[in-house]
């Protein structure tokens, strides 16, 4: 039971992760491959201050988040102005650039031995309601008037101009809640693991929360939840057969491309209203 939890709520701090991708490649059509660096962020800002300053937990939380948002500002402003394809690499060099930064601060983040001894603060429930309030803000932001701004960003970025749609902000106010949120899942899977190193955030992690998106429907917030329960919560309960864990991993997906190339949900959402036709269909047979 206790191992069920553990994966449970590793597969939430994942799906805050991965709402943050979300955000920026299922809404505004954008790819980042330095989301992980946020997550780094957030877990080694907070855990330095609980660890090394003393600081109570809520405080480092609302500190990480903080400078996660700094962090994301100073990226975003250049980069929102750049063509998609341009937008990745920037990301992919400020991923990288974090990891360097975070092997080579021995004296504060431990360098590449990482930071240990992290007291353990997550766990299930704080993970779950964690997870209810961020979709909570995401399904919020996708049925506002910006979520429909992003809709427009991502079909046609010109035509979204010509609409009067200012897109370098919206670009930018989406890009800073998904760096706030995965600042967040940062904060989570630290004081979850009481243990952090840089090699934990590479830019692999960014390309696989992609991947799940991708796998999951891009035009689907259900698929994304679904996606990241399958492909991180399946490997996680076959660790104990661990040679074929990534079989199955790779041959799901696989099956999942070849079969669904829209993902497995594509552009269907669940809602309640999918329940009432649902319902009402039942009730016509």
């Amino acid at each position: 039971m206790e191992y069920i939890l553990s994966s449970l709520t590793f597969t939430g701090i994942t799906l805050i992760g991965v709402l943050g991708v979300y955000l920026i490649t299922g809404l505004t059509g954008l790819f980042s491959l330095g989301q992980a660096a946020f997550m780094a962020v957030g877990a080694y800002v907070s855990a330095v201050l609980v660890k090394t300053f003393d600081l109570p937990f809520p405080v480092a939380v609302i500190v990480a988040i903080a400078v996660g948002l700094l962090a994301g500002l100073l990226v975003g402003l250049p980069t929102v102005k750049l063509r998609r394809d341009y937008i990745s690499l920037v990301t992919l060099g400020f991923g990288e650039t974090i990891i360097a930064v975070l092997n080579n601060s021995t004296n504060i983040t431990g360098g590449a031995m990482g930071l240990s001894g992290i007291p353990q603060i997550t766990n299930f429930p704080i993970v779950l309601a964690s997870v209810i309030v961020c979709l909570l803000i995401v399904i919020s932001y996708k049925y506002s008037k910006y979520g429909r701004q992003c809709l427009a960003l991502r079909s046609d970025e010109l035509a979204a101009k010509a609409m009067g749609i200012d897109v370098n902000k919206l670009k930018l106010t989406t890009f800073l809640l998904a760096s706030a949120m995965t600042s967040y899942a940062g904060v989570l899977y630290g004081f979850f693991t009481s243990y952090v190193e840089p090699g934990a955030y590479g830019w692999q992690v960014s390309a696989e929360w992609t991947i799940i998106v991708f796998v999951g429907g891009i035009n689907s917030l259900t698929g994304t939840i679904v996606a990241t329960i399958l492909l991180t919560g399946l490997p996680e309960l076959l660790r104990a057969a661990s040679e074929w864990r990534i079989v199955v991993y790779c041959v799901i997906v696989l099956l999942i491309i070849n079969f669904r190339p829209k993902g497995i949900f594509g552009e269907f959402e669940f809602s309640l209203k999918t329940i009432k036709a649902w319902l009402g269909k039942g009730a016509s047979a």
